[in-house]
C-alpha cells in the first residue's frame, strides 16, 4: 500500500543434490507505466549457500523513505534480483517484479437511495497514507459534466479526515461521481462510484 514500508521475499531453490554458492544482485527502481526507470531506491548483494535439495528465503524491505519522494504518480516499483551460480562458468538467473501500490485513500459512501430531484449528500472520506504530514491538499469532484474544486486543511501523519458533498441529481439513471484528491507530496489519488438514481 503507497505510504508504507515494501517487504518482499526472495525464495531460492536448489533442485540437485550438489552443494550451490549463489550471488545475489539486487536492484530496485521506481518507474512509469511504460517500464523507463525513473530513480533507482535499491542496491544490495548478499551470497547464499544452498545445501542439496536445500531452499533458503532472502528477505527484503523497502522503506518509504527510500522511493516515496521519487514514485511517479503511475505508483510503479521495478524490482530485480540477478541470480548467480558460482564456478557453474557463469550460470546466471534473472528475476523480475513490478510492484503497482494501492491507494485506499478515498471512500465514497452513499445514502440508500437517491432520487430524481431531491437533494442528496454524500461523505467523501480521504487519507494522508504517509508518516509525515501533507498540506495544500485540494479534492476535485467531478459530476453532471461539472468538476468543484474544495482546498482542504493540511493533514497529520497517517491522518483521515471527510467531507460532505450535496448536490440534486436532474434524471434518473447512472450517474458517475468522480473524486480526485492532490497535495503537496502526492497527486491524483482517485476515487469513483456509480450512482443508481431513482426516478421521482
Amino acid at each position: 500500500v503507497f505510504g508504507k514500508d515494501i517487504n518482499l521475499i526472495l525464495v531460492l531453490s536448489n533442485l540437485s543434490s550438489d552443494r550451490k554458492s549463489v550471488r545475489v544482485d539486487m536492484s530496485a527502481s521506481t518507474i512509469l507505466y511504460t517500464r523507463r526507470a525513473v530513480a533507482e531506491i535499491l542496491k544490495a548483494a548478499t551470497s547464499v549457500e544452498l545445501g542439496p535439495k536445500q531452499g533458503k528465503h532472502i528477505r527484503v524491505k523497502i522503506p518509504y523513505t527510500h522511493y516515496g519522494k521519487y514514485l511517479t504518480t503511475d505508483k510503479r516499483i521495478q524490482v530485480t534480483a540477478l541470480c548467480e551460480v558460482m564456478r557453474t562458468h557463469g550460470l546466471k538467473l534473472l528475476v523480475e517484479k513490478t510492484i503497482i501500490l494501492e491507494d485506499t485513500n478515498i471512500i465514497i459512501k452513499l445514502p440508500r437511495r437517491v432520487v430524481v430531484n431531491k437533494a442528496v449528500s454524500l461523505e467523501i472520506s480521504y487519507a494522508n497514507p504517509l508518516p509525515e504530514p501533507v498540506s495544500r491538499c485540494v479534492l476535485l469532484v467531478t459530476l453532471m459534466n461539472q468538476q468543484v474544486k474544495i482546498n482542504l486543511a493540511r493533514l497529520a501523519p497517517r491522518e483521515r479526515s471527510k467531507i460532505y458533498f450535496e448536490f440534486t441529481p436532474r434524471r434518473a439513471g447512472p450517474l458517475q461521481l468522480q473524486v480526485d484528491f492532490s497535495c503537496d507530496k502526492f497527486s491524483h489519488v482517485k476515487g469513483f462510484v456509480t450512482i443508481a438514481v431513482a426516478p421521482a
